[in-house]
């Protein structure tokens, strides 16, 4: 073991007292030693960064740090990759679980395909090996095919010299984005695809995939961003098509969570944000139309 690389994994915490101890017990059960395991606690108001320096005393590899100020959810995960010092940048949040192969999996996929700088779990049943893509086939499948690149921090691993290269994760774009970063990983350099879901994410009410007003907005702001990064492999009428298509969507989810909620009050402050204007509300009078015609609301909601 002693020559294998060493991989960091990287929990942020925010109030996990009820789960982080099953989180990090996942990560001491891996079958891979070489790991160092780096826990950021973002000022929790419970016991949450007790438990976990509770076993950072017991053994050496991990590493607990208890940020100042609370940086929220992004902000704090540059803040782990910038403690880390491993090969490989992997992430088990602090309300999830890791399958004991998952650390000797990934390093193997990586070793047999060097040239990958990034990978994602990859869910869907066109794939049933491990695959690894240029950037450009990886863009326009996402795309156009597939929209793969919407998996979580604990479904992605990164070299950490590609981390930084990319800038690590945005910090405008809320719990949206990981979409970002993925997309814009994935858009310049080989990318590897794996088939197999070594990570158990937990869905409960507290996390920030619950937040639909959040995702409403920056769901939209992000795409506009990312869509017209020069290093993406899309032709000017492709991007074009594709931001024509986010505002359908935007709008269509703003009536969806309306609906759903009746909070006028996100609403209005998602649509001031946008900048939309007299075009834009056309375009949507023109989908709440389509929506009553077909009596059918579809939400597009993506989970982060």
């Amino acid at each position: 073991m002693e020559n294998l690389p060493l991989v960091s994994v990287l929990m942020t915490a925010y109030n996990r007292e009820s789960f982080i101890a099953e989180a990090i017990e996942s990560v001491l059960a891996s079958t891979y030693s070489n790991f160092e395991l780096i826990i950021v606690d973002d000022c929790s108001k419970d016991s949450t960064a007790a438990i976990a320096q509770s076993y950072s005393a017991k053994d050496h590899r991990i590493k607990v740090y208890v940020n100042d100020k609370n940086l929220d959810q992004f902000p704090n995960r540059n803040r782990a990759a910038g403690y880390a010092k491993g090969y490989l940048l992997m992430s088990v949040d602090s309300d999830d679980i890791m399958n004991p192969d998952a650390i000797e999996y990934i390093v193997e996929q990586f070793n047999k395909f060097p040239n990958a700088q990034f990978a994602t779990i990859y869910g869907q049943e066109d794939i049933h090996e491990p695959v690894c893509l240029r950037p450009e086939e990886n863009i326009r499948k996402h795309f156009f095919k597939s929209n793969h690149l919407h998996v979580g921090p604990g479904g992605t691993i990164i070299k950490r010299t590609y981390f930084y290269q990319i800038g690590g994760f945005p910090v405008s774009y809320g719990p949206a984005g990981d979409s970002y970063y993925n997309i814009k990983a994935a858009a310049s350099a080989d990318t590897l695809l794996l088939p197999y879901r070594y990570y158990t994410y937990r869905v409960h009410q507290h996390q920030e995939f619950s937040r639909k007003d959040s995702y409403l907005l920056n769901n939209y702001l992000y795409f506009q961003d990312v869509v017209v990064l020069p290093e993406l492999a899309l032709s000017e009428d492709e991007r074009k098509g594709l931001l024509l298509l986010s505002k359908k969507k935007f709008l269509i989810n703003m009536f969806i969570y309306y609906k759903r909620t009746k909070d006028f009050k996100s609403v209005k402050n998602a649509w001031r944000k946008t900048g939309f204007g007299v075009k834009e509300m056309y375009m949507a009078m023109q989908q709440f139309y389509k929506l009553i015609v077909n009596k059918k609301l579809v939400p597009i909601f993506k989970k982060g």
